[in-house]
Formats: C-alpha cells, sequence, structure tokens
C-alpha cells in the first residue's frame, strides 16, 4: 500500500465517503470493484467491504460480477439535500420574470439535472407570460422529451460542460433525439469542443438547437461547486438571429442569482 493510500482518512465513514465520491469520479454506472478502489484511494478488500455492507442498505447495488452502481438509497440522500432549496420560492421566480423582461419578453425555463433516468433535465420552472407554447410551435412534448437529453441545446450543453469527462464522452457520442432541431451539433468532438467553451466562457448560445426557429442563451446554476442546471433564454430566430450582448449578460446574472438562492457561487453581480 502507498503512503499515499495510508495516508487515507482513518475512520470508516471517512473511507465510505470515499467511495461514494469515487462513482462520481468515475462518471457513475456500473463500476468494477478495481476502479472504484482506485478512484477512492484504497485497497480492493477494504472497498468490497464497504460496497457488501452498502448493499444491505440499498446505497449500492451489485450490477454483476464484480460491478457496482449507486442504489436507490444515494437518490435518496440527493433528494432530501435538495428538499430544502430556494428555487421553488417567490424570490426564484422573480428572477425568472425579470430576465424575461431584460430579454423583451423572451421565454425563461429553468432546467434541473434530472434525479432518475440517467443523464438528462427537467423542466422545474418557467417564466412565459401569457404565451401559448403551443401556438408558438412549442408543444409539451418538446419541453418534457426532446429537451430533455443532455445532448441536445444550449441549457443541456451547459449542464453538461460542468459533469463529469467520463459521462460528457458517453453523452457526446450517444443518440441524438430524432425530434432535435436543425442546428443540433452532431460530430461528437465538436461537442465536446463546444463544452470547453462553455466552462470559459460562463454561457452557452444555441442555435435551433432542439427546436427550428428558436435561438437560445443558457448559463449555469451552480451550488458549492457541483451543477444544478441551467437558466435557458429562448427568442425566435427572426427576433434574434444572433444574441446581444446584454441578453447574455442578464442570462449569465440570473443564473448566478439562482446559484446565490441555492447557496453556492458566490457573485457580485
Amino acid at each position: 500500500m502507498s503512503s499515499e493510500r495510508s495516508a487515507r482518512g482513518t475512520s470508516h465513514t471517512e473511507r465510505v465517503f470515499a467511495v461514494q465520491q469515487a462513482f462520481v469520479a468515475l462518471g457513475g454506472g456500473a463500476q468494477r470493484l478495481t476502479d472504484i478502489a482506485r478512484a477512492a484511494d484504497l485497497d480492493d478488500s477494504t472497498v468490497s467491504r464497504i460496497l457488501t455492507s452498502g448493499t444491505y442498505k440499498k446505497t449500492f447495488v451489485r450490477a454483476g460480477r464484480g460491478l457496482y452502481q449507486l442504489g436507490t438509497g444515494a437518490a435518496d440522500l440527493g433528494l432530501y439535500a435538495l428538499s430544502d432549496d430556494n428555487l421553488s420560492g417567490d424570490e426564484s421566480r422573480q428572477v425568472l420574470q425579470n430576465l424575461r423582461l431584460q430579454t423583451d419578453g423572451g421565454l425563461v425555463f429553468l432546467y434541473l439535472k434530472a434525479p432518475f433516468g440517467g443523464a438528462g433535465r427537467q423542466c422545474y420552472d418557467m417564466a412565459v407570460g401569457d404565451s401559448d407554447l403551443i401556438e408558438l410551435g412549442m408543444t409539451p412534448r418538446d419541453v418534457l422529451f426532446v429537451s430533455r437529453s443532455l445532448r441536445t441545446g444550449a441549457s443541456g450543453r451547459t449542464i453538461l460542460a460542468f459533469m463529469n469527462e467520463s459521462i460528457q464522452k458517453r453523452v457526446a457520442h450517444g443518440p441524438i433525439p430524432d425530434e432535435a432541431g436543425p442546428g443540433i451539433i452532431r460530430d461528437g468532438e465538436e461537442f465536446l469542443a463546444s463544452l470547453a467553451d462553455i466552462r470559459e466562457q460562463g454561457f452557452a448560445l444555441g442555435r435551433q438547437e432542439c427546436m427550428a426557429n428558436w435561438n437560445s442563451v443558457a448559463a449555469p446554476v451552480i451550488w458549492d461547486d457541483t451543477i444544478q442546471g441551467a437558466v435557458l433564454m429562448l427568442k425566435p430566430v427572426h427576433v434574434m438571429p444572433d444574441a446581444p450582448q446584454h441578453f447574455i449578460d442578464a442570462t449569465v446574472k440570473a443564473a448566478a442569482q439562482l446559484s446565490q438562492l441555492g447557496g453556492g457561487w458566490p457573485t457580485d453581480q
């Protein structure tokens, strides 16, 4: 055992946390015991005991011979951790409404990472005024299903840009929804390069990615250095062929304000 490995926290609790975080580092999904041990910086036998014990509490699940993944117990902890967030109150709703005003009536959506079903997102709130989304050519299926994939749209790419590299690669080379817009980035490597740009500049621009005839701006919502979601502002192509800087700034500011409400990403904007 290396000196670095032996220097790992001596308490059992610290070792359990290290194993849980190893799944995050590895990108989730089913992982080999040896890979989990390497990522946790622990020996195989210690990790085996933790995983075996954790299966009884559904924190871990045996996914096959020598394979483990996080279980529903881990998901429950995550949901409880987010249950007291401030994104469902009047203050967060006002942030979305303000962004709509500052972008001259843009349609504003708040997407959060989906708690189940793999790497995805779900619409959590919106500010669309009196707009009838169906009359605008935007069906409930577009909002709930096409835009669920992190492979499509500015908000999907924004969330994915701050996730684990292994998840990014899996999504980049995964299937593209049939209903995706004509501006979808189809090449996997080009898609990955766009994620690096988003991390560097702090926002994403979408050009008819999720749906035809709609352009967008998105910015990340981050709590305690962990990506939670994204704010998305949409406008028709003929109204916004290119996003003006003040629309981009307003979207980034709204995302920063929501990040503060969640207890993370301090900002003086």
